[in-house]
């Protein structure tokens, strides 16, 4: 399984500071919604990136009313032009625009870079059109984690999805999937988690385990991380999710 890091926690100076086969070992997800210069070099250095189309920044509050979807797929599949990336998600905004138009957009996408994009399904797009989207495409994604649209009651029908997908001989990507405990006994092919920042973000280090957990160490109650520490935390907390995503290649 390959674990996928997301989230910006000092990311630019995290990587400035890691030698070439260093990067060459690291799986990131970025987002085109921060479509920074600065890390254009890296789609080619690291061993793989997963380009996410920025949907859910959309609908985290976005002004979607004055969005140009067509300009922005075109936008989209030029960029993903320009970096070479490999793996690429579609605009899945069925919330916003509805399914057909997301799938109208994700044949535009195809035919713009004449690859395909990896379809994210949502529980309102029934389980007939899962069975398609595997069908259909190499690689699928499992939406909906992040926002918390699945419920631990939910995770029971997990299995099905990934053996529907393994039957049909196509990769599955659980988006957002952020449960340590849970990879073991879902056998997703990747997934991605930003975790890895909640230690800047709540003050606390994390500790990989070598069982395939990550422990984190909360900071003692009443006091803060300085700010001339942060970076140092952030690189900890980084390193130690990279022993994470070791972990889950070579064993998960």
């Amino acid at each position: 399984m390959n674990l996928y890091l997301a989230g910006d926690c000092y990311l630019k100076q995290i990587l400035q500071n890691k030698k070439d086969d260093e990067l060459a070992q690291i799986y990131l997800l970025r987002t085109f919604a921060s479509k920074e210069p600065w890390f254009f070099k890296y789609y080619t250095k690291l061993k793989d990136v997963i380009l996410d189309s920025g949907a859910f920044t959309f609908m985290a509050g976005a002004d979607v009313s004055k969005i140009d979807w067509d300009e922005y797929i075109e936008r989209y599949a030029q960029f993903i032009k320009e970096t070479g990336v490999k793996h690429f998600i579609e605009l899945d905004i069925d919330v916003i625009v509805g399914y057909e138009e997301v799938k109208r957009l994700r044949k535009k996408l195809v035919l713009l870079t004449n690859r395909q994009p990896i379809p994210v399904w949502h529980k309102t797009r029934g389980k007939d059109e899962f069975i398609k989207m595997c069908q259909e495409f190499d690689y699928v994604a499992l939406g909906g984690f992040a926002i918390k649209n699945w419920t631990k009651k939910d995770f029971k029908y997990i299995p099905w999805f990934i053996k529907t997908a393994h039957d049909n001989k196509t990769k599955i990507h659980g988006l957002g999937f952020t449960y340590c405990k849970e990879l073991k006994k879902y056998h997703f092919d990747s997934v991605d988690s930003s975790s890895w920042t909640i230690g800047n973000r709540f003050g606390c280090v994390s500790q990989f385990r070598g069982n395939g957990t990550i422990k984190n160490h909360a900071r003692p109650i009443g006091t803060r991380i300085p700010n001339e520490k942060q970076l140092a935390l952030a690189t900890h907390n980084f390193n130690e999710w990279l022993k994470m995503q070791r972990y889950a290649e070579e064993v998960l």
